[in-house]
């Protein structure tokens, strides 16, 4: 039994919202909630200004395993996972080999199994994500795939698009298009913008992505099927989505957390940390992007974890890889940005995107929770990374809120500065 004592509940689905309460959990079920419990048997949680909520869900997260063991282990990614305060993950394809058959799938539902975080695997979207031909879809959806996607490479064959949209309807299958028109994009590497323009290097206009997803929202409008859009970067391309939900088609998306609390003037130091796909926006572009994430049209943030190697970072800018690490900065610069109930939210929206039931803060529900403290404000440093890879854009910069810990398919993790 574990007994969580004097918590604030973040759950606008629970009576108990904005409530002070104690949780008594059996079994991974909660047993009770009242204002205050005693069980001299439980083991006991207790922190000041401790908060609870629904278990957070990352829709965008890439560890190495298999492949590239180097840059993050299964087991290390799911340490980082369930100490920034995440439950549930949806694992890119993006190792070597990546999922694109039955068996793919239920490799990385048994390496992940057995732990404190849900993995959901995705599968690819096209064979070997070369985008000439459908991968095993029905088969990986039938083994646990919760989505299909080519990661961060652009679907330029539109009837593929088109062909695998009608391919799984019939069983309410998501794809996922990376919002990027690969021709536009060109060798670009960063935004079209004054900074762009002072580096020198080359760059890419903004509606490389609004391009692409007008397209893709016209493909969806056409086949009726399930289109999600990640990593969305600019206002133009958030107008359109909200347009095309509006008129009734059956599209969501996502922003990374980077892509609304940091803009591209950072790269004037030539940081390779800062070279992510899509690039960092100007001030402006990513003012207008926070404002459609405070305004409730997005439908989820995310963390778009992606862990790299000093030799894959620390080398010439244009050289470098694309990515930073995400998990662990995800709450406390969200937080930093986004009122706290919008932050939570938009932290738990994946579950009715990707069709998961929903977790509830309810007696006689399976425990799936985050604890937090909301208030506390640190400077991110490389001695607070438990990631493997330490290339993370975030560091150096004050973040406010910390994750404390997940209670998930009965096992606790608490972080040790929580105890």
């Amino acid at each position: 039994m574990i007994l969580i004592k004097n918590a604030r509940i973040i759950c606008p689905s629970s009576e108990y919202h904005h409530q002070q309460m104690d949780l008594l959990i059996r079994d991974g079920i909660i047993d009770t909630i009242a204002p205050s419990i005693e069980n001299t048997d439980a083991q006991i949680i207790e922190q000041e200004n401790l908060h609870v909520s629904i278990g957070w869900f990352d829709s965008s997260v890439s560890f190495g395993e298999p492949g590239f063991e180097e840059r993050q282990t299964m087991q290390n990614g799911l340490k980082v996972a369930a100490a920034s305060g995440f439950t549930h993950v949806m694992l890119n394809p993006n190792n070597k080999p990546n999922p694109q058959d039955a068996s793919g799938i239920n490799y990385l539902k048994s390496i992940s199994a057995g732990n404190g975080v849900s993995v959901l695997p995705v599968g690819n979207f096209s064979l070997s994500q070369a985008g000439d031909h459908l991968a095993e879809l029905y088969d990986m959806h039938q083994a646990g795939a919760v989505s299909f996607y080519d990661f961060k490479h652009s679907i330029e064959n539109a009837n593929l698009l088109k062909v695998g949209l009608q391919y799984v309807k019939p069983f309410n299958g998501i794809i996922q298009s990376f919002p990027q028109d690969a021709q536009i994009t060109g060798k670009g590497m960063i935004n079209e913008d004054q900074s762009g323009t002072e580096l020198g290097l080359k760059t890419i206009p903004k509606f490389a992505e609004e391009l692409r997803v007008a397209r893709d929202i016209e493909i969806a409008r056409y086949t009726g099927a399930h289109l999600h859009i990640p990593t969305v970067t600019t206002s133009a391309s958030l107008e359109l989505i909200r347009k095309a939900k509006e008129s009734g088609v059956r599209i969501t998306c996502s922003v990374a957390v980077h892509h609304f609390t940091t803009a591209s003037d950072v790269l004037l130091d030539y940081d390779t940390n800062f070279k992510v796909q899509p690039p960092l926006r100007d001030v402006e572009e990513t003012n207008k992007v926070l404002k459609h994430v405070k305004s409730g049209m997005v439908d989820m943030i995310t963390s778009d974890h992606l862990p790299l190697t000093i030799e894959l970072k620390e080398v010439e800018f244009d050289q470098a890889d694309y990515g930073t690490l995400g998990l662990e900065s995800a709450f406390g610069a969200a937080n930093q940005a986004l009122e706290l109930d919008r932050t939570i939210h938009l932290l738990t929206g994946g579950y009715q995107v990707f069709q998961k039931e929903l977790p509830k803060i309810e007696i006689g529900k399976p425990a799936n929770l985050t604890f937090f403290d909301p208030t506390l404000s640190y400077i991110l440093k490389k001695e607070h990374l438990k990631s493997t890879s330490k290339n993370s854009l975030f560091l150096g910069r004050t973040l406010k809120g910390k994750a404390l810990g997940i209670l998930n398919n009965n096992k606790l993790v608490w972080n040790e500065y929580g105890s």
